[in-house]
């Protein structure tokens, strides 16, 4: 590993070194796996998709399925068009689709295809079936611009307000796991709340296993609801740097109010959520949910001397790292460093926030940034947890710092896709696993004699 100097930085502009985050593509293709019956296209190489393909298998231990227009030599120098023509027609005769994703990659995007003119040519989709796009170039923004595109996308192609309000409200998730869009879909149907939600990757990436193989599993928002969602009271987006251009877009678009707000982690927020669906609806909130908010409480004062006035760093997606950074705050943590790797000048601002909110001071929050970059820091300025995503463990290991693996990717573990961090339910994971980590620490710093009792 290469040595690092303490207290001593300087500000790259050209090099990413371990990056807090991957490409638009793979966000465009989590996103279309959340409609029913949908097939992602990557109009470029075999490689990107592939890749693509791969980096989503590897976090959610299910198969990802996509198609690619396979760019050659030709068609990098004269256009893939061609390409995309006929692996349309191919798509819908082999495998099927209701949907056809396409999302662009480096190379179309380089050369410039006009894939609108290039769908308006189409002539070979059939009857009731939708080839939608966005444009994805890899060198601009993270997996989380991917993601908010593809989502937009979804409102410019589907949604319409025919004028009749459907008494439902439209929800649309942030980049979550599958166990967290289950877990906002069983909040709102506790608290009585009509609804529509796109996407929804719940019940794709989380299948069960039956013994046969699902080109398409039931999961997944249909055509007609993403079409009916236009007709929806309100537009509600949970993560404001992953759906708002969507949110915003869809209440433009069909002339109805949007609400956005972050990610529903951790206490504080989770109640800005529910409040929010009281607020919308004027249902009251039920008592099951009133009875995990309880348990959530007396789970952090019973656990309060184990993690009070510890310090973390935390990094990954924008919407997470905030929720994830409040959270900490709430439990009486000392969040110093905020990392994203996503552009997102407002995450800064958002950050900033916080730590005034909870009277921190020296935190340091930045976007655009890397993993090596937050590993020098630490050299010289330790904290004792680290928070994010797998490719920290290095820096864990190195440093001798206690490792909550959360947020996007988890490469090395499993069952996490199945289990929800939004939600009162979702806050008591994260609090379990937080304590682990640091009691583990705890009891390997133990001497022999102290071990048994070390609580």
């Amino acid at each position: 590993m290469l040595e690092l100097t303490p207290n001593e930085y300087k500000e790259r502009k050209a090099l990413r070194i371990n990056p807090a985050k991957t490409c638009q593509p793979v966000g465009a293709m989590y996103a279309a796996l959340g409609i029913y019956e949908c097939m992602p296209h990557s109009h470029g190489s075999q490689g990107c998709c592939s890749y693509h393909r791969t980096f989503l298998t590897r976090h959610f231990k299910d198969p990802v399925m996509a198609t690619t227009s396979s760019f050659t030599e030709g068609s990098s120098v004269f256009g893939g068009g061609s390409n995309l023509k006929t692996a349309v027609k191919n798509i819908f005769e082999i495998y099927k689709p209701r949907v056809i994703a396409v999302h662009t990659t480096c190379l179309s995007e380089t050369i410039g295809d006009d894939i609108p003119t290039i769908i308006g040519q189409l002539e070979n989709v059939p009857e009731g079936k939708y080839v939608i796009h966005t444009n994805t170039p890899s060198y601009v923004g993270s997996h989380i611009t991917g993601y908010s595109n593809m989502v937009k996308s979804m409102v410019k192609y589907f949604s319409k307000n025919t004028g009749v309000s459907n008494g439902k409200i439209c929800v649309i998730p942030g980049f979550v796991n599958p166990g967290d869009m289950r877990e906002i879909k069983r909040i709102l149907k506790q608290m009585g709340v009509p609804f529509i939600m796109f996407p929804d990757t719940s019940g794709v990436l989380d299948s069960p296993m039956t013994g046969k193989f699902e080109m398409y599993p039931k999961g997944g928002a249909t055509v007609e609801e993403m079409q009916d969602a236009g007709n929806s009271s309100c537009v509600l987006g949970l993560g404001e740097t992953a759906v708002s251009a969507a949110a915003r877009l869809l209440g433009k678009q069909c002339k109805i109010k949007e609400h956005i707000l972050g990610l529903p982690i951790g206490i504080e927020a989770t109640d800005d959520f529910i409040l929010k669906l009281t607020e919308i609806t004027g249902k009251p909130v039920p008592e099951e949910i009133e009875e995990e908010r309880g348990q959530l409480v007396d789970i952090m004062i019973d656990a309060h001397p184990y993690y009070d006035k510890k310090t973390a760093a935390i990094y990954g997606d924008p919407d997470t790292v905030l929720g994830l950074a409040e959270f900490c705050f709430s439990l009486g943590m000392i969040p110093k460093f905020l990392i994203t790797g996503t552009p997102d000048p407002s995450f800064e601002i958002k950050g900033k926030e916080l730590f005034d909110k909870f009277g921190a001071k020296d935190g340091f929050v930045k976007h655009s940034a890397d993993l090596f970059e937050l590993h020098q820091r630490l050299k010289s300025d330790k904290v004792d947890l680290l928070i994010g995503g797998t490719h920290g463990k290095q820096i864990a290991r190195a440093e001798n710092i206690p490792f909550l693996r959360m947020g996007f990717p988890i490469l090395d573990r499993y069952v996490h896709p199945y289990m929800p961090m939004v939600g009162y339910r979702g806050a008591m994971r994260i609090l379990e696993l937080l304590l682990n980590v640091l009691m583990d620490k705890r009891e390997a710093d133990a001497a022999d004699e102290d071990f048994e009792l070390v609580m």
